[in-house]
């Protein structure tokens, strides 16, 4: 990354990473909110975010760790939900400079958000192992210390209230599924497979065994194989518009 005049690399991702801070603080608030209704400690929903920092990942685990689901069903899950970051950080590698050694890739890889690679792909040029530091620091500390708060304020709040801001991070998903959604037909469409299916889990009695995490599970593959085989995508057309 191109160092801008009269301030470090370091600096400028700080800066540039203060409103996905600020989003991260009340997302994560509302996840610290339904830890503490699951009956979790507000230590062990801080931690939880300290070592996760990942929004669905982390929702998806507390529904199977207060249903008592079963470790596979918990490690299937979660390899699904968070492959996506796996592909960003490979993406992110073309971008890297020579500052970035296997301990720093590591570093950024655990750091890898949706919002992180999104800032942090936008940038010109090469990006510099100190960028990324600054661009990570403060998204993680809004995202812990957002946890934090909401699990502590959840064991003392009104239930009424609770119940209210506990619906932040179901918005935020929404936020994030809805403008792809109407652009793409096939996003809609996987996104309304997921629900219908969702839905049907949930209510039939048929599939009354199915627990939470693997009701994620089920849903996910079903889509993403429908939407995959339904819509592919135009090698062709892809090269042409990079």
């Amino acid at each position: 990354m191109q160092k801008t005049k009269g301030k470090s690399p370091f600096l400028k991702g700080l800066i540039d990473g203060i409103p996905i801070a600020l989003g991260y603080l009340s997302v994560s608030f509302g996840f610290g909110i339904l830890a503490a209704a699951g009956g979790l400690s507000a230590f062990t929903a801080t931690f939880i975010s300290l070592v996760n920092v990942t929004s669905a990942g982390q929702l998806a685990g507390l529904n199977i760790i207060i249903a008592c689901g079963p470790l596979i069903e918990m490690i299937i899950s979660e390899f699904i939900i968070n492959i996506r970051y796996a592909l960003m950080s490979i993406t992110l590698t073309q971008k890297l400079d020579d500052t970035f050694t296997t301990p720093r890739r590591m570093i950024s890889a655990f750091a890898m958000t949706d919002e992180i690679f999104a800032v942090a792909g936008a940038q010109k040029g090469k990006l510099t192992a100190r960028y990324f530091y600054g661009l990570m620091l403060l998204p993680i500390l809004g995202w812990v210390l957002g946890t934090f708060l909401g699990a502590t304020a959840g064991n003392i709040l009104p239930e009424s209230l609770k119940n209210a801001m506990g619906l932040m991070l179901y918005a935020m998903f929404i936020a994030i599924v809805l403008p792809p959604a109407t652009k793409s037909r096939a996003v809609a469409v996987c996104v309304s497979i997921c629900a219908l299916l969702s839905i049907a889990i949930r209510f039939i009695p048929l599939f009354s065994f199915i627990t939470p995490g693997f009701s994620v599970i089920i849903c996910a593959v079903i889509a993403s194989l429908f939407a995959a085989w339904r819509f592919p995508v135009n090698t062709e057309e892809e090269n042409e518009n990079v």
